[in-house]
């Protein structure tokens, strides 16, 4: 690496007239990109400022870039003991001597021009006269002209270009401003001599020209002062056109640098409102449809707590409806595996009273109601699925079959649900009994919460009341009905032992609808019928020559409004495992005990 100047840190490295570190030049490394890696660069370092150019010889055309040191940041790389970074905000060079010891030269250098600079020192106020060369100060602004001012680069390399300019600037100034000083300085000294020399001469005036050559006489009678040329200290190290150009060079490089600031700060300043503008619409939006929403609410009577969630205004759609109430049911379902699992029942022995108490009508207030419902049962119930009742099977799992009838009123799903089924060992009444039974109801029903009898009408008739389980993001439901159990008589000797529980709504002063739970209304109906194959021989009848045969009928009104595919989902999800749930309980309940027709 040739270098101007080999010493550093040393009285050698400092001026002697203007008092500045002298001129440091010489090649260095420096990291162009990944493609093209380290490349060799001739490297100024002159006036607080370092500059590169392509070679020595093309220093002329001008520096391909520069860096004004007043608050650059030299740090020696950690393992490369050649290299070394020098950082002025988000501009970095990374460099590269051809050994140590050059490395050390560069760094003590450049922290003397930054310490001996005018701006940053904290001892001097005064700011040094040497200048940038013209090429340096053109060479300058001709890499802020052609690199720096490209589309894309940030408002803080264009405030650093300006940080350069200003150091550039104001030596230039100074140098100018010496060089006025001291033309002002020669000039007074001029006049003061010529008037001197006037008040001397002013009543002699010689004719002849004297040995000193100081005044001659000329042919008009006037005289002239001889003075020698004069010429001010330092004045003939200063070209005054080329610091005039460079000036000129430098100031328009701050207009152009401070305009494309401007522009940056304009553009940035219009994003940014439009940003903001655009935020404060979607802010004004998103508050309208929560006023929207809250007046919708509040005008809706609603049942079901303070969330709202089910309605035709719930804010959950209808795909993440039906994957909220399937994820209840399935937590619902492993809590009841796990009750099955760990509960121990206790044998209930109910009494069961004589099939004459189940045969009569009753003579309490609902009577009436009670025997229009079982013979509507018993007509339409019964009647086999094809023909006029378009029943549509959706479900057949071995001797179950459920059919269904799609119907929807005012928006809410009434599906009438029909379920068959045959249960080998067990009885028609067996099945009528538990079902009816409610001293047994919690053993079998896992959907209800909270159960309770409102009134005894006869020993065969009574009005619940119960709560069903809440799943989400349903409303809990409640049900009042009334349950009656019947023995059907039969017409001729050929009909099967046929029984029958009816459960249908009713209202009743003891348990009115509340603002908590969403009130259904019901009517089920469970038929079953008895057929029994006669034993070999003389054996007797045993619960493997019986069969029940079940016929369940429900209409259920859910009392609100629930997307129609989660409620038909669920209903054909749910009464099959009931079904099954239940005659299990049953046959469980009857195994090993006398038979009960």
């Amino acid at each position: 690496m040739s270098e101007k100047s080999s010493s550093s840190g040393s009285d050698e490295d400092v001026d002697p007239e203007s008092g500045q570190p002298v001129e440091l030049g010489g090649v260095l490394s420096k990291w162009t990109n990944y493609i093209h890696g380290w490349q060799d660069r001739w490297v100024v370092l002159k006036n607080n400022t370092l500059s590169y150019y392509k070679s020595e010889d093309e220093r002329e055309y001008g520096c391909r870039g520069s860096l004004c040191l007043s608050k650059a940041v030299i740090t020696p790389h950690e393992f490369d003991e050649c290299r070394f970074d020098i950082s002025v905000n988000d501009s970095v060079w990374y460099l590269r001597a051809e050994d140590p010891e050059h490395r050390l030269q560069w760094i003590e250098s450049i922290e003397l021009h930054k310490a001996e600079s005018g701006y940053g020192s904290e001892t001097s106020l005064r700011r040094h006269g040497s200048m940038l060369s013209l090429t340096s100060a053109a060479s300058a602004l001709s890499a802020t002209s052609t690199s720096s001012f490209k589309k894309g680069h940030r408002l803080r390399e264009k405030l650093a270009e300006m940080e350069t300019f200003r150091d550039i600037l104001c030596r230039q100034v100074d140098t100018l401003q010496k060089y006025f000083d001291s033309c002002a300085d020669v000039v007074s000294k001029d006049e003061f001599q010529r008037d001197r020399v006037v008040e001397e001469d002013e009543d002699d005036f010689p004719t002849t020209t004297r040995p000193d050559g100081e005044c001659n006489h000329n042919n008009n009678g006037s005289k002239e002062k001889l003075f020698p040329p004069a010429s001010p200290k330092g004045m003939n190290g200063i070209d005054f056109k080329g610091e005039a150009i460079t000036f000129k060079a430098t100031t328009a490089g701050i207009l152009s640098t401070l305009s494309h600031c401007i522009e940056l700060m304009v553009k940035r300043e219009d994003s940014w409102q439009k940003r903001l503008d655009k935020e404060l619409e979607k802010r004004r939006r998103v508050e309208d449809a929560y006023k929207s929403a809250v007046n919708e609410l509040k005008k809706k009577s609603h049942y079901g707590g303070p969330d709202y969630e089910e309605g035709p205004n719930s804010l959950i759609n209808e795909d993440e409806f039906f994957d909220a109430v399937e994820a209840a049911l399935d937590r619902q379902d492993k809590i009841e595996e796990q009750c099955q699992s760990e509960k121990v029942r206790i044998p209930r022995l109910t009494p069961v009273p004589p099939g004459d108490v189940y045969s009569t009508i009753g003579t309490h207030r609902f009577a009436t109601k009670v025997e229009e419902m079982v013979q509507n049962h018993m007509t339409y119930s019964l009647q086999d699925v094809g023909g006029d009742a378009n029943w549509q099977l959706v479900i057949e799992e071995g001797e179950m079959k459920v059919y269904r009838r799609e119907v929807e009123e005012n928006g809410i799903v009434l599906d009438p649900l029909k379920a068959t089924h045959s249960v080998k060992g067990v009885t028609g009444h067996e099945v009528c009994h538990y079902f009816w039974d409610t001293a047994v109801r919690m053993d079998w029903e896992t959907t209800i919460e909270n159960f309770n009898v409102v009134e005894t009408l006869s020993d065969n008739a009574v009005i619940v009341y119960q709560t069903h389980k809440r799943v989400w993001p349903a409303s809990q439901r409640d049900v009042l009905y009334l349950s009656a159990i019947r023995k059907i008589l039969a017409t001729n000797e050929n009909d099967p032992d046929t029984w029958l529980v009816c459960n249908f709504s009713v209202d009743h002063d003891n348990a009115l609808p509340t603002n908590r739970c969403v009130r259904a209304k019901i009517n089920v109906a469970m038929i079953c019928q008895t057929l029994v194959s006669p034993p070999e021989g003389d054996k007797e009848i045993s619960r493997d020559n019986i069969l029940c045969k079940i016929t369940y009928v429900a209409n259920v009104n859910p009392g609100g409004w629930a997307p129609a595919s989660v409620l038909r989902a669920v209903a054909k999800r749910e009464y099959p495992k009931f079904l099954k749930r239940f005659t299990s309980y049953v046959q469980e309940k009857t195994a090993g005990k006398p038979i009960l027709f």
